[in-house]
């Protein structure tokens, strides 16, 4: 597995280049091994070293630290989703064990940019579920019914209120739930390495090649060195299949998006001078979009099965297309020229849209699958696999486990197939909010 850091990604181009990256080049050991720096990796490795201040943690990532999946995704903290088809009491129980997760997840967000006084400009604006389509009102309303069910604060909003709030008038409904909130997932995931504690050695640019179990310890194989460790977490999320980890239970997306520059003034003021907002789709396959704090707007309208290592620039370019289309149909007095960077990552999916939090062998564990929600949701599962891992349990485990668990995936060819049949079907139903 080998992944190449770019600098297409305007979360990650917001930051301050890091300058004391470390790479392993020789052959050490620890107690315990973290592969994987994003949010669930970071965030074990921060509790591991709290319980085990003496002990030696190794997290160590293909690339650079926090710049995968958790630098690049929308920045959105949810509270809700929609795609998940709950609508009988029975799935109404799964559906709330779901939003259990996620109001944690939010809650472990929360408490770790109090404690350690992070800015990752954090909007407690709400989300809103947006579609063009005026037949879309049922499955909102429907939507809205599980809502109240579940006590989740929401409003359905008609065409002119929306036109107010978003400053386009593309959208004919939508629903806004109150719990969600927006941030910067650069920012956010830059705080997490910045604050690792001294017993927590982080190696980048460090590819895992191969592993093997022998005995009680675990030997990991990376380009330039060998590491030992009593204890690992697997913490790659898209990449926990290549790695044969649950690999017949999840499976990688590969999404793209773009970020616009900075509306200047006229422009900001031609679409009405809106807050800061985001939509998701209705449809599974429709468009992403944020108007950030800053007054850039990001779109992500493009998923698909696709090589889950590196998008060649010429591959990201013919998704761009359908980025300027997007933006152009919800702003069309925007320039042609408006987008500043583009760039593509991944998402891991199981077929179910569970997640996995395992203990796979005696010294063995995994955490990922989060299907678009691994900000919170990753955040709690890092912390939260270190607790079993060190043989522990707390109210948040016990939560997290009262989970449907991912169900199981057919066999190659037959899965991309399946996956591509149902990408393909979804993008023509979504085809009018791309």
């Amino acid at each position: 597995m080998k992944i190449v850091n770019d600098s297409t990604c305007s979360w990650i181009n917001d930051l301050t280049p890091r300058t004391n990256i470390k790479t392993l080049k020789s052959n050490d050991d620890c107690e315990w091994l973290i592969i994987g720096a994003g949010y669930t990796g970071l965030s074990a490795a921060r509790k591991l070293a709290q319980l085990y201040p003496n002990q030696k943690i190794i997290i160590i990532d293909a690339q650079l630290a926090g710049e995968g999946a958790s630098g690049r995704n929308s920045g959105y903290l949810v509270d809700t989703t929609l795609n998940d088809g709950f609508t009988s009491n029975k799935q109404l129980e799964s559906y709330k064990k779901k939003a259990d997760i996620y109001e944690l997840g939010i809650d472990t967000i929360k408490k770790f940019i109090s404690e350690y006084q992070v800015d990752c400009d954090w909007n407690e604006c709400g989300k809103y579920f947006a579609s063009s389509r005026t037949d879309d009102k049922k499955i909102l309303q429907n939507f809205s019914d599980t809502l109240s069910k579940l006590g989740f604060e929401h409003n359905l909003l008609s065409k002119e209120k929306l036109s107010k709030r978003l400053g386009t008038n593309f959208y004919n409904t939508a629903l806004h739930t109150k719990g969600g909130i927006l941030l910067h997932p650069g920012k956010l995931v830059r705080a997490m390495i910045d604050v690792l504690p001294d017993n927590v050695i982080l190696y980048e640019n460090s590819c895992l090649l191969d592993w093997n179990k022998k005995k009680d310890f675990i030997s990991c194989k990376f380009q330039y060195g060998k590491i030992l460790t009593k204890k690992i977490i697997f913490a790659t999320n898209g990449f926990l299949k290549s790695l044969g980890i649950k690999s017949n239970y999840n499976f990688p997306i590969t999404l793209t998006a773009s970020m616009t520059k900075q509306l200047s003034d006229s422009e900001f003021n031609s679409i009405g001078k809106p807050k800061e907002w985001g939509v998701l789709p209705v449809r599974p396959m429709g468009a992403t979009i944020r108007m950030t704090k800053d007054r850039r707007i990001l779109i992500r309208n493009t998923a698909e099965v696709h090589n889950t290592f590196k998008m060649s620039n010429l591959n990201l370019k013919k998704r761009v297309i359908n980025h300027k289309l997007g933006i152009k149909k919800r702003f069309p007095q925007l320039p042609e020229d408006i987008i500043q960077s583009s760039w593509s990552g991944i998402v891991s999916r199981t077929r179910n849209s569970s997640q996995v939090f395992e203990k796979i062998d005696n010294n063995i564990f995994a955490a990922g699958c989060y299907n678009g929600s691994g900000i919170g949701v990753g955040t709690l599962f890092g912390e939260q696999i270190a607790i079993k891992a060190c043989e522990e349990n707390s109210k948040e485990i016990e939560t997290i486990e009262a989970r449907n668990k991912p169900t199981w995936l057919p066999p190659q060819p037959f899965l991309n197939f399946g996956v591509k049949t149902r990408l393909i079907y979804e993008r023509y139903k979504a085809r009018s909010d791309i």
